[in-house]
């Protein structure tokens, strides 16, 4: 048995802390007591409703948390999220330090990750590559992984290349390219699809282009790149070269703002999917960073989160949110027009 070095007096304090300033914060954001949208609709979630131990006291859940108990057979932190459809998916936990699999509502872990040399400490963000291999990062071991199609080998990402907290990760089409968020480093290193350096995008600072701290990342079909600048507040886009396009958003405690912006998606219609921690929501602005509408709330029934982090949105526009301390994905779908 595997026990966290975190005191359970410590984590049993910050989670009654963030819970209560969280209250406020949601309340603040949405405006809402109903998921009453017309636009977004619930579909289901892994693990399923039956399969959830949802009588279980808050003590009780940070006891499990503690000990790792069930490690690999539910989530424990989702925090990153890779789509086909609501019957297969990859979903990294960063709870457990693993990568599922789920199909059918069962989740495996990948052979190659179950050898005992593989070891992992701060999963991030995953993206796809052409031909099916699968890309993940490690922000504490500062690695790009490579989980090939068949499963047969994982590899490190041309392991001579050195990223400071490499976090979001996305594969753009458009130029054939993989965009990495070094978070530390407060830019976007831009490598071909062997991992090799091509160039990097921004610095610290405030203005256009420039990042203090971004984490996700999403890149459409087009080419064109959404980043979360995190510590900003804020979104900024780019179009395939790296050049800046606009930005919006600031902090702030009501609809269209940031407290806590994680992951970030677009669907179909190009509208911009922001889950925000904080307000335990997902908001969604138009193309232009206007704000439209929110669902979500803080709780643990289905439509409610408690610090959503990764989102990934698929070509039918169903989302998923990776609904982090509920140890679940909750899946919906656009169900009418943009």
């Amino acid at each position: 048995m595997k026990i966290r070095s975190q005191s359970p007096l410590f984590i049993v304090a910050l989670m009654c802390v963030l819970s209560v300033s969280n209250i406020s914060a949601q309340t603040g954001a949405t405006g809402n007591t109903e998921n009453d949208h017309p636009y977004i609709s619930w579909v289901s979630q892994y693990p399923a409703l039956k399969s959830r131990e949802a009588k279980h006291s808050t003590f009780r859940r940070i006891f499990d948390f503690l000990v790792q108990k069930n490690k690999g057979e539910v989530l424990t932190r989702p925090v990153g999220i890779l789509a086909a459809d609501p019957a297969n998916f990859w979903v990294l936990d960063q709870g457990d330090e693993l990568v599922f699999q789920v199909q059918k509502n069962k989740a495996e872990v990948p052979r190659t990750i179950k050898k005992k040399e593989n070891y992992f400490t701060s999963l991030i963000g995953v993206c796809s590559m052409p031909g099916g291999n699968i890309l993940f990062t490690d922000s504490r071991l500062n690695k790009v992984f490579v989980m090939n199609k068949g499963e047969k080998k994982l590899t490190i990402l041309n392991d001579t290349l050195r990223l400071q907290q490499p976090t979001g990760i996305a594969y753009s089409i458009a130029t054939d390219e993989i965009w990495v968020v070094e978070t530390n480093a407060h830019r976007i290193a831009v490598l071909n699809r062997n991992g090799q350096l091509k160039r990097t995008i921004g610095d610290r600072g405030d203005g256009n282009g420039q990042f203090n701290f971004p984490t996700s990342i999403w890149i459409d079909d087009s080419g064109v790149a959404f980043i979360v600048d995190a510590m900003n507040f804020r979104v900024q886009i780019f179009d395939k070269n790296g050049s800046f396009v606009s930005t919006f958003g600031e902090a702030g405690d009501a609809s269209g703002y940031f407290a806590r912006p994680k992951g970030i998606a677009t669907d179909s219609h190009g509208n911009i999917y922001v889950a925000d921690a904080l307000f335990h929501v997902v908001q969604i602005f138009d193309k232009s960073g206007n704000f439209l509408y929110s669902f979500g709330k803080q709780g643990r029934e289905k439509e409610e989160f408690w610090m959503p982090s990764g989102i990934y949105i698929d070509s039918k526009n169903y989302i998923y949110v990776a609904d982090s301390y509920n140890s679940r994905v909750q899946i919906f779908q656009l169900i009418n027009g943009s």
